[in-house]
């Protein structure tokens, strides 16, 4: 009898752990639920990012600040490296010629590592904050782009615009939705705007 009721007791709590089991295993639906949409009618276009660089004006016209900005930024640190290399040169000919003292050679020493390390900081500090101005740029007239191209998109409605580029997402897409020429010209319509937008 004991055996029995042990027997009982045992298959009550092994159908009991297989229960909980197979809650566990719960499988949830992960089917999203889309809308679906008729695809009659669907205007896709695209522009290329390449070309709009290029015929944009205002980007033009940051791009040209940015450029100059650098090659400010390079001409500087390259006369203070010719500086400092000229001060370096100047003063090992002295030494060789037994021309400074030993005082002299301290004060020189000194000298130098100012300016190496003067060098080193313009070329950090100026080259960080040109880097993160030109980003700032950048991302401000992306923002700027998406936002007008969305009004473009609106006007002439058209449900997707892409854009297309070297390295980008696209393989291939028919050049009769390219609307580069269309989407760079109401950029330029819209230039003051954009600038009033972005100042």
């Amino acid at each position: 009898m004991k055996n029995l009721i042990f027997l009982i007791a045992l298959s009550a709590i092994w159908m009991s752990c297989g229960e909980q089991e197979a809650e566990e295993v719960k499988v949830e639906n992960t089917t999203p639920k889309v809308v679906e949409r008729d695809m009659k009618g669907l205007k896709i276009a695209y522009y290329h990012s390449d070309s709009l660089k290029k015929y944009f004006e205002y980007f033009k016209s940051e791009e040209s600040i940015v450029t100059a900005k650098q090659k400010s930024f390079q001409k500087e640190l390259e006369r203070k490296s010719k500086d400092y290399e000229d001060f370096i040169s100047r003063n090992n000919q002295k030494l060789q010629g037994g021309l400074l003292s030993e005082n002299e050679q301290m004060k020189i020493q000194q000298q130098a590592q100012m300016m190496e390390a003067e060098l080193m900081q313009y070329q950090q500090n100026q080259g960080v904050k040109l880097e993160e101005e030109t980003l700032k740029k950048l991302e401000t007239i992306s923002k700027k782009i998406e936002t007008w191209g969305k009004k473009f998109c609106e006007e002439n409605k058209i449900d997707i615009l892409l854009i297309q580029g070297p390295g980008g997402q696209i393989n291939y897409i028919n050049s009769a939705m390219d609307v580069t020429k269309e989407f760079t010209a109401y950029l330029n319509q819209h230039q003051k705007e954009i600038e009033k937008d972005i100042k």
